[in-house]
């Protein structure tokens, strides 16, 4: 190649290489601050992939409650504080209501379910997932039944232990299984039934035949009622209906057995309102202190620090920063549900953040644990019924303790969610 061609073509690269920098300079103008990424790896280095929203909170008190970060080539934005989530997913709804198109996403869920559908695919799989789980029960008398034959069966579990310690994690995701399973197959499982441990592996199996016979004939069927899209969306389901349920409730006896003297008083109205008939949603309203507790609970326990990740619809100007279509946004809970703002000891496990000077349940609007916005989380009656009926139940029957010599440790599992570290308890039964 002789010097002349050569110098054409490291012009013609520098060319590139230059309208390419102004374009992608122009995409992200008066795009929001953020620590200065290095080449190749982006902000990596200044967070802990285990436990991101940790460095994003302190992030936040140098750059603000919207500020931007870049993970190898993406850059993101991220939200701070109930105040800013909010106006982004309720004032904002139309512009932050998408998922995130990313390669992790699309290998796993291929856009099908609920949980990572974009468009309008996800707009007909929600309507679907609403109309489908009210024909099954969702907030009837029946759903309840199911969930207080279901708690029953966990009482006699736990009795079963006779006091002795014993490693709950198992059991209590059964329970909460035991519940979608019922839903979605009219079925449940025994505790030791192996089926119910390779029910993940198989569930889209038994969605196949309950599809086609449910939407056969719909004019749409053909474009969004297909095998996987009904298989990821039963998926969603089971893992999201499982998982923050069966955590929260493992978080909660943990709690208990960290503040014995909440315990106490929840035992106490438990006894004055219901004694020893079974629990019914309608005893909530005279129970404050116990439905602060779990309130309290979900909150201080944070299951899910990052949220679901969101992303823009379209181009938005959004508090004076331009955000590209696209991006992806992290609407970030912890900072929502430990606002200085809006909980006086937001650190703390403080059922008094949730009741009034009279003792009266008070809300806060900053409590959001299953999001806001057009993608809160479908099952938050259902998530509701189940921790009240299980948690009144588990206290009605048993005072949890730790083990003999044992020290529980609240700090959290290194995960993308917030569960309990393993741990035994002792179940000791009140009568």
């Amino acid at each position: 190649m002789d010097p002349v061609t050569i110098l054409l073509f490291i012009i013609v690269i520098l060319f590139l290489v230059k309208t390419y920098n102004e374009q992608k300079n122009q995409k992200y103008k008066n795009f929001p601050p953020g620590p200065k990424p290095l080449p190749f790896i982006g902000s990596l280095h200044v967070i802990d992939l285990q436990k991101p929203h940790y460095a994003f909170m302190k992030l936040s008190e140098e750059y603000g409650s919207v500020f931007s970060i870049q993970l190898g080539i993406e850059k993101m934005v991220v939200l701070c504080g109930y105040d800013t989530v909010k106006d982004a997913l309720i004032n904002h709804a139309e512009e932050f209501y998408e998922r995130p198109n990313t390669a992790i996403i699309a290998r796993t869920s291929h856009g099908n379910g609920i949980l990572f559908a974009h468009g309008e695919n996800w707009k007909v799989m929600k309507r679907f997932t609403l109309s489908t789980l009210r024909d099954f029960g969702m907030g009837r008398r029946s759903i309840e039944n199911k969930i207080n034959e279901e708690a029953q069966c966990l009482m006699q579990e736990l009795k079963s232990y006779k006091g002795e310690p014993f490693e709950n994690m198992t059991i209590v995701n059964a329970a909460v299984a035991n519940i979608i399973v019922s839903i979605l197959l009219g079925d449940r499982f025994e505790y030791g039934d192996p089926t119910i441990l390779k029910l993940m592996r198989i569930i889209n199996e038994n969605i196949r035949s309950f599809g086609t016979i449910m939407i056969r004939g719909k004019p749409e069927s053909t474009l969004y009622f297909h095998n996987d899209n009904l298989g990821m969306l039963v998926s969603d389901l089971f893992v999201a209906g499982m998982e923050t349920t069966s955590t929260t409730l493992r978080w909660g006896l943990l709690l208990m057995i960290k503040n014995p003297e909440i315990q106490k008083k929840v035992q106490n109205e438990i006894d004055r309102v219901i004694g020893s008939a079974e629990p019914k949603i309608e005893h909530r309203k005279q129970m404050p202190y116990t439905d602060a507790v779990i309130h309290e609970i979900q909150r201080f326990a944070d299951i899910l620090p990052l949220n679901v990740p969101h992303a823009t619809a379209k181009d938005v100007t959004f508090r004076g920063y331009n955000i590209p279509k696209g991006t992806t946004i992290i609407p970030l809970l912890t900072s929502v549900l430990r606002d200085k703002a809006y909980f006086e000891k937001p650190d703390e496990f403080y059922p008094e953040h949730f009741l009034d000077s009279r003792g009266n349940l008070k809300k806060n609007e900053a409590f959001i644990p299953f999001s806001l916005g057009k993608r809160s989380c479908a099952g938050e009656n259902l998530a509701k019924m189940e921790l009240f009926l299980f948690f009144t139940t588990l206290l009605q029957n048993f005072t949890f303790q730790a083990p003999p010599g044992a020290k529980l440790d609240l700090t959290p599992a290194l995960g993308f969610t917030n569960a309990p570290l393993p741990h035994k308890i002792c179940a000791i039964p009140r009568c």
